[in-house]
């Protein structure tokens, strides 16, 4: 059934909620799914279960099975005609639209059109994909459901069907649905700020979804931000709730298996009275009754889902928040009125725009006033002013329930905000929506902190950490730090480095956060799409196959694990294997860190059953690894700008991303990476640049500490296996560097000096050299020569000296005396290549150090060398093989001789252009394999023209390859061009050995037969491209790579010395082969003395605690030093001061135009009140003109009465907000007036506060009569309003065990039925009471002081502190006093019976009879009627004396008969979440006892 006709004449659409619409993805991409940064990244490792095709059929399959649409199943003609004159069913739809049986005569004869009866639910039919005609490649989604369908339904399709993330906020738009002007400005900031708040805080906007009125502006707005450059930044949900009924062209939507995509086309100019969707949202939810042309449909679902939306919780990070919802009003009618008076009703926060227009500005300009002073003649001028040609259509009853609604909506000022553009520097809307979020919450009750710890949760939820700032982190509450965890592990999780900062700021020490379980806890929530995690898992599936058959649970050493393969061998693991359950302790050297934690009680991981809490043994660099093994750059910074060892933390942060950077698939990823490593190398820099420049000695003691953090490993250790050559290039390091080369000699020692001390030692005790240390000038020549020949330098040159003897005993015994018998000279060679075997015994002969060894270039030339030279000798001892037994020992000298670059690497001159060569040598490579193809092309084509069969491969080679070869070089063949043709230098056919081949030629004329010209056009172009094009290709490869490495070659050659020094600082000074002594020295020690080994220390220094905490400290203060720098330098950049004066510029730009607003919008309402007054005035004079000309008195009647002055705007809305009811008849009637009646479906006669009183004349007061059944109708009064029941009745006395008797005297008794004494209630009857009259209670008010863990009374401000006994019944959402209605006869109420064993009650009741009363007298109860109505007696309890008898008994009779009943003792104080009416009691009580509420 599909109306294609257009609806019936209607009034204006009013009120529809409004979603924001975004802008929608490509047709080849997943439309419309806002993800999270995880569900993105997860697109890249995890593969998607289902296809697009797998999910648009299983989206086919399961809308029609849970969705349901609405039919008419019956044609009841209707006695209008459609818009096109065709007869219609009362459903509005014409015959053809419906079904077959509906249209059969049988089925509706007789019959009355039922919507009930004669409509019904099927599979639904339209849903999938809609794209707007015309308007791109725009995709949404819709569907089609019945206004019966369960919110969890919706819900459902929406978060897991539509891939929608949970909102963290709900803002339901509301307003007029007819098309409305708004002043250009105003537009621009609502469009901005509705965006903005969106966007930040991932939230859902709900709108009516069509394309007019408040939803064309929310509309527009996201079509705005989408054509902006912050479009990329994530996108606007915004869902369009209409009428399926009232919708335009609808036609193209319906499919029975779904649309992908469906083709809606707008049609504005001929929708008549129906309505176009907007293009611009993002997914519509079309509500159908199974009626055509009607408007409304979807308020009630729409308002189902709101509330079962706003009910969920939405957890991240560990912490949960019920999603919250506010509700933004522009403009609008009626029914806009209806809805913000139920949003304000269920406590639902709005926001009013004004200037909007209609109901929107009426309710902004009496929102300052008074609750009094909104009267019904300042309604009524409102709406005459506002409203217009529509004012005529009000009725004074209406006028009367728009007052009483008016009324009931600025009392809860708490719950609304009014957005006056350029108000108190209010410049956007996304702040006064959340501002007012914040104060709703701020409004509630709640016990301690939970209020602030809830609105500190809605801020990180929404990411907003300028609301947190501004809002929750004042003067008005003292967070402590403790408090602050759990919503600074969600800030971390959540990736929020502001609030991170921000919580940093307020106290939260990363000492006292980060416990072992917050740490694995942390690890667990690794995002899916982090690489670490995918290690991390892989690390889990090898245990679980090796051992566990079960799952194992990830452990921080499996953490430890993956990070030693990231920071390599060199460290220790830095998460060690529990031993038995025990944990790390907190060891770092730092004297002030408190250890234990004593008092602090933090929820879900802080809460801890041993009573103490682990931490971890460095806090800030657990959370640093976490948030760089993620990559999360800002929150990085933050953590390690906290950290103690910053320059080892900088560089192992370089190392792990480096590490990670090899290994990331996604290349944008790894770049970040990478540049977050230099990053993190420039801080290791900046801070060590501060500290050298402070004290050389101390940053180099840094350089070589032993970081028990970080594995124990040094700082140097560290730059070298994360490669950063800046680190090491740095001139402190250099230094620190020389001074280990040159041991204990001083640095300006001359190496000519040096070098004739080595010659001729005994030149030092002559001081030629001299020593750092002073001592060793006045020792002897032992102690010298030991210091002199151990220093590295010294053994450097001894090594050179003895290698170059080496090499030139081996050219002599090569070009010498090489004999059959090995000689002497031969003989100390090979005793010279054994000793070479063995100068490094920390190295050789260690596995584990193999691949680390291999690792280095020069060491496999060494190894290549020492290979070759054993099979060069092996066939040099067997006779057969003697000469090539010489030739492979000739080949290996020249590998010996090229182990003399990397000893001259050491060189600065030299060492540098080595550095080059090498580089080089791998453009030679790459330009070999393009020469190849050129000399083998041409050198196989030549030879197949000249040659024919040539069968001896050695001349083919020659022909193919060595000449082509050296036809580079201007070798030319001698055949080429049959110049030099002669036959007596080849051989005709190929037989003589040593001459090539004859080409081809006529040996009768004895010319060559092959073509000359084709092999001297082939030469030309064999020399033209390998001669010019690949030679110079060749060089312009050489100069690049010298221009590429020349710029860091300085860099690199100083990285690569510290190699050379570090292979020297541990060698023995005795150079090969006398350093076979020294092996044999240490030999004897270690098995006949018995001397345990020394390890080698690799520049390794481990300190005192006192001396290491002493050097953390000044590390850290000249940490600062450096970050306040950088700051400093940042701000001095040209660029950022532009940005800074621009930021400026537009902040006074914006306070110009607020001083303006606010100067022109006071004055304004000043000049309209002056008019007014002098309107009034005129009319006045001219009144008593006439009178005195009539000669008479004139009429009281006709005195006109003067306007009240408008009163300014009130600066702050919060604060007018918590001014109680003071003035005359607001006081009471403020519950009972109530339009809706608790628990049932009557609705109260509107009374504005004026009509309160029964004096005041109401003439169109008609109350409805409503008197509820009870079971225990014994002790009720009758039903109904029949007089004979109710004459029976006896008022203002005794009516047998019901006392009829008012605090407040004598009632007046009318028609049969007693008046309430407070006045109006808008309800006739007794209610849900239980009698007519006053309904008497009793309220016991039990309290005791509430004392510490001393037993010392606890103060708030000078004033003890209460506690008092209340309870909670089920399915309340408030705790009360502990008290109620008293059955006839009975001393306690119900309720507290309800609480206390049988055997308590006596007591209790002496203990009423022995307290004060504190009130007694009427209450404003939701439940008063006009007849009937609450009066109460409160009693006060209070034990004074923690050890009293009575208060034990008392605590030990406390038992809540119904499992759903709550008892606690609660601190008094005003916001806690108690009935109005009681807290009114609890005030009264704390008066008395002179406490603190």
């Amino acid at each position: 059934m599909e109306p294609s006709g257009p609806r019936k004449a209607g009034s204006e659409q009013e009120d529809g909620f409004g979603v924001q619409p975004r802008r929608v993805v490509d047709l080849g991409l997943v439309p419309n799914l806002r993800r999270s940064n995880s569900s993105l990244c997860k697109s890249r490792r995890l593969q998607c279960p289902f296809s697009s095709s797998a999910k648009q059929e299983h989206l086919s399959s399961w809308i029609p099975e849970n969705i349901k649409k609405k039919e008419c199943v019956y044609f009841v003609e209707s006695s209008k005609l459609s818009d096109a004159g065709k007869v219609v069913c009362e459903c509005g739809y014409t015959r053809e639209q419906h079904l077959e049986e509906a249209t059969k005569p049988h089925a509706c004869q007789g019959k009355e059109w039922d919507p009930k009866k004669h409509v019904q639910e099927m599979p639904t039919d339209a849903f999938g994909d809609i794209v707007f005609a015309g308007l791109g490649q725009k995709v949404g989604k819709y569907v089609r459901v019945s206004q019966d369908t369960p919110s969890s339904v919706i819900y459902h399709l929406m978060t897991q069907h539509w891939g929608l993330d949970v909102p963290n906020l709900l803002i339901s738009v509301t307003g007029g649905a007819k098309n409305f002007n708004m002043k250009l400005r105003l537009k621009s900031i609502f469009r901005r700020g509705l965006v903005k708040v969106a966007q930040t805080t991932g939230a859902w906007v709900i709108t009516g979804g069509s394309h007019a009125g408040v939803m064309k502006q929310v509309g527009e707005a996201v079509r705005d931000f989408s054509l902006s450059s912050g479009y990329k930044d994530g996108e606007v949900i915004t869902i369009g709730v209409a009428t399926w009924g009232s919708i335009h062209n609808r036609e193209g939507l319906v499919h029975p298996t779904g649309s992908f995509p469906a083709e809606y086309v707008p049609d504005e100019e001929g929708q008549g009275n129906l309505t176009c969707l907007d293009c611009n949202h993002s997914h519509f939810i079309l509500v159908d009754d199974g009626t055509h042309g009607q408007y409304g449909v979807e308020i009630p679902l729409r308002t189902q889902l709101e509330k079962f939306i706003s009910e969920q919780t939405k957890e991240r990070g560990g912490v949960a928040i019920k999603i919250p919802i506010v509700c933004v009003v522009l403009e609008g009618g009626p029914g806009t009125l209806h809805t913000i008076y139920n949003a304000i009703t269920n406590g639902t926060p709005c926001v009013i725009v004004e200037g909007s227009g209609r109901v929107a500005d009426v309710i902004a300009q009496v929102a300052g006033l008074p609750v009094s002073a909104i009267t019904i003649g300042l309604i009524q001028q409102k709406l005459s002013e506002l409203f217009q040609e529509l004012f005529e259509t009000f009725t004074e009853g209406r006028v009367v329930e728009w007052t009483k609604k008016i009324q009931d909506i600025v009392r809860k000022r708490q719950l609304l905000t009014i957005f006056r553009e350029g108000k108190d520097g209010q410049q956007d809307v996304d702040v006064a929506i959340l501002q007012a979020l914040l104060k709703a919450s701020r409004s509630q009750d709640h016990f301690g902190h939970e209020n602030w710890d809830h609105q500190l949760k809605l801020a990180v939820a929404w990411n907003r950490v300028d609301i947190a700032r501004s809002e929750i982190f004042t003067d008005e509450w003292q967070w402590k730090p403790s408090d602050l965890h759990p919503t600074m592990t969600a800030a971390l999780i959540s990736n929020k480095p502001e609030f991170v900062k921000l919580f940093l700021e307020n106290g939260v020490q990363m000492t006292e956060l980060v416990t072992w379980d917050t740490l694995l806890y942390l690890y667990e929530n690794l995002e899916p799409s982090c690489l670490f995690h995918s290690k991390l898992q892989k690390v889990l599936a090898e245990e679980r196959l090796a051992c566990a058959p079960t799952a194992p649970r990830l452990q921080m050493h499996h953490v430890a694990q993956v990070l030693r393969e990231l920071l390599g061998d060199s460290t220790q693991p830095l998460y060690p294997r529990p031993r038995h359950g025990d944990r790390p302790r907190l060891s770092l050297p730092v004297p002030h860190i408190k250890l234990n934690v004593q008092g602090v009680s933090l929820r879900s991981l802080y809460k801890r059953s041993s009573g103490h809490i682990t931490f971890t043994m460095d806090p800030v660099r657990d959370l640093l690894i976490w948030a760089i093994v993620q990559n999360r750059r800002e929150l990085a910074g933050i953590i390690w700008a906290q950290s103690q060892d910053c320059i080892a933390a900088a560089l192992a942060c370089s190392k792990i991303l480096k590490e990670l950077s090899k290994e990331e698939e996604d290349t944008d990823s790894s770049e970040e990476m990478l540049a977050l490593a230099d990053e993190y190398e420039l801080r290791a820099i900046g801070v060590f640049t501060e500290c050298y420049r402070k004290d050389e000695e101390r940053a180099q003691k840094l350089l070589t500490r032993v970081s028990e953090a970080w594995g124990k490993t040094t700082c140097l250790q560290l730059a070298l296996e994360a490669k950063d050559m800046k680190f090491v290039s740095h001139g402190g390091i250099q230094a620190f560097l020389t001074k280990v080369w040159w041991g204990q000699l001083c640095v300006d020692n001359g190496l000519w000096r040096v070098i004739l001390c080595m010659l001729a030692f005994p030149l030092l005790l002559t001081g030629l050299v001299s020593f750092r240390e002073k001592r060793l000038q006045a020792l002897g020549g032992p102690a010298r020569a030991r210091a002199f020949f151990s220093a590295p330098v010294v053994v450097f040159h001894l090594n050179i000296l003895s290698y170059f003897a080496f090499l030139c005993l081996f050219a002599y015994v090569l070009m010498v005396d090489f004999q059959p018998t090995p000689s002497w000279s031969e003989c100390l060679i090979y005793l010279w290549l054994f000793s070479l075997l063995f100068y490094d015994p920390d190295e050789c002969g260690l596995m584990k150090m193999a691949s680390l060894y291999f690792s280095d270039f020069w060491n496999k030339l060494d190894v290549g060398a020492i290979l070759l030279f054993i099979a060069g000798l092996t066939c040099r001892l067997i006779p057969a093989t003697l000469y090539p037994g010489r030739v492979i020992l000739s080949l290996d000298f020249i590998m010996f001789c090229l182990r003399l670059m990397h000893i001259f690497t050491v060189s600065k001159t030299l060492g540098p252009k080595i550095i080059i060569v090498k580089r080089m040598m791998k453009d030679v490579f790459f330009f070999l394999f393009l020469l190849a193809v050129w000399v083998v092309s041409f050198g196989v084509a030549k030879q197949a023209i000249l040659i024919h069969n040539e069968s001896r491969v050695d001349w083919i080679f020659r022909g193919v390859v060595y000449h082509s070869y050296l036809t580079i070089f201007g070798q030319i063949p001698a055949y080429i061009d049959g110049v030099n043709f002669d036959l007596e230098h080849c051989s005709p056919n190929g037989t003589d050995p040593y001459k090539p081949k004859c080409p081809e030629s006529d040996t009768t004329q004895q010319r060559p037969a092959f073509p000359e010209w084709l092999t001297v056009i082939l030469l030309c172009l064999y020399l033209l491209f390998t001669n010019i094009l690949l030679l110079n290709l060749l060089i312009a490869m050489f100069n690049y790579t010298f221009q590429q490495v020349q710029e860091h070659t300085d860099q690199i050659w100083k990285f690569q010395r510290h190699d050379l020094i570090e292979e020297y600082h541990g060698r023995p000074p005795a150079p090969p082969p006398l350093i076979l002594l020294s092996h044999l020295q240490l030999l004897v020690k270690r098995l006949v003395l018995k001397v345990p080994a020394k390890r080698h220390t690799q520049l390794k220094n481990k300190l005192e605690k006192n001396e290491e905490a002493a050097l953390l400290s000044w590390e850290i203060y000249l940490k600062e030093n450096y970050l306040h720098n950088q700051q400093h330098q940042h701000h001095q950049r040209p660029e950022q001061r532009i940005q800074d004066i621009s930021e400026k510029v537009d902040s006074m730009v914006d306070l110009l135009d607020m001083d303006r607003l606010k100067r022109s919008g006071p004055t304004e309402q000043r000049l309209a009140s002056l008019e007014e007054q002098v309107a009034q005035m005129a009319g006045s004079l001219h009144w008593i003109v006439r009178t005195l000309k009539d000669s008479g008195f004139g009429s009281a009647a006709g005195v006109p009465a003067l306007a009240p002055p408008k009163a300014p705007d009130e600066p702050d809305a919060d604060l007018a907000g918590r001014r109680k009811e003071e003035e005359p008849g607001d006081g009471f009637h403020v519950n009972a007036r109530h339009l809706l009646y608790p628990v049932s479906p009557v609705t109260r006669f509107p009374v504005p506060n004026e009509k309160v009183p029964w004096e005041t004349e109401f003439l169109i007061y008609k109350p409805p009569f409503y008197t509820a059944e009870r079971k225990d109708t014994a002790l009720m009064d009758p039903v109904g309003d029949v007089p004979d029941l109710l004459a029976k009745i006896r008022y203002n006395t005794l009516d047998g065990p019901t006392d009829r008797r008012s605090f407040h005297g004598a009632y007046v008794v009318q028609d049969g039925l007693p008046l309430n004494p407070m006045g109006r209630t808008g309800l006739l009857g007794r209610g849900s009471l239980s009698c007519f009259g006053p309904n008497h209670m009793l309220h016991p008010v039990v309290t005791r002081w509430r004392r510490n863990q001393d037993g010392v009374i606890c103060r708030k401000s000078i004033k003890k502190m209460l506690e008092v006994l209340v309870v909670k019944q089920p399915l309340s959402g408030l705790w009360a006093l502990p008290g109620g209605s008293r059955e006839p006869g009975e001393t306690l109420p119900r309720k507290l019976k309800q609480i206390l064993l049988r055997e308590a009650w006596p007591e209790v009741e002496g203990l009423l009879q022995r307290g004060s009363e504190v009130y007694k007298g009427y209450v404003d109860d939701p439940r008063n009627t006009d007849n009937a109505w609450v009066e109460t007696v409160a009693i006060s309890i209070h034990f004074p004396d923690q050890n009293d008898m009575e208060l034990k008994r008392l605590n030990s009779h406390l038992h809540a008969c119904d499992p759903g009943v709550s008892i606690r003792w609660q601190v008094v104080d005003k916001r806690i979440p108690l009935y109005v009416n009681h807290k009114t009691i609890l005030q009264k009580t704390a008066v008395l006892f002179g406490a603190h509420y």
